[in-house]
């Protein structure tokens, strides 16, 4: 059972995951306003893969006998100066996501919370993969910076992308 401090923070991380949901939801509005589909869609595989993440802090406090508290969400901004400046955002993002994991994992180690540890664990594992994807595409956005045809190529890579489901096991 996750003591009392323990679900505050997993109710506070649950708001962070839907809160990314909601900013890459918002950053898929700006692409697609761009006619860049293929970065819409990106962001929005990103966000159902957020909304997977906020589910499974839901799950494993539910699990552990915990209660869950749906707090309120801020308004993402809508609006970017070029995909670069939606990347860097994201990115910025994505570590402050990578900090709040590390305190939580923090929190469990002190608390000696080894179920809390385990759970964990995955999403600091996943947060490097969440970093270097995003600065990954911000240096490819970098690099073509002011080439529309470059840009264009991204846009169809991007496109690619498909939402799979973590598995039973993650």
């Amino acid at each position: 059972m996750l003591n009392k401090k323990m679900q505050d923070a997993f109710n506070e991380q649950m708001k962070n995951e839907f809160y990314s949901a909601y900013l890459y939801m918002a950053m898929a509005g700006y692409f697609q306003s761009e006619d860049l589909p293929g970065f819409a869609s990106w962001m929005r595989v990103q966000a159902l893969e957020e909304m997977t993440h906020g589910e499974k802090f839901f799950n494993f406090s539910c699990d552990t006998g915990g209660r869950t508290e749906l707090l309120p969400i801020d308004g993402p901004p809508n609006n970017f100066k070029s995909p670069a400046e939606a990347f860097a955002h994201g990115l910025k993002h994505e570590k402050f996501v990578t900090d709040r994991i590390n305190k939580l994992m923090d929190m469990a180690i002190k608390d000696k919370d080894h179920a809390a540890q385990i759970f964990l664990q995955w999403f600091v594992t996943e947060q490097v993969e969440e970093e270097a994807s995003f600065s990954l595409i911000l240096k490819k956005l970098k690099r073509v910076e002011g080439d529309g045809r470059g840009l264009l190529m991204i846009d169809q890579e991007l496109g690619q992308r498909v939402f799979l489901p973590p598995g039973p096991a993650a």
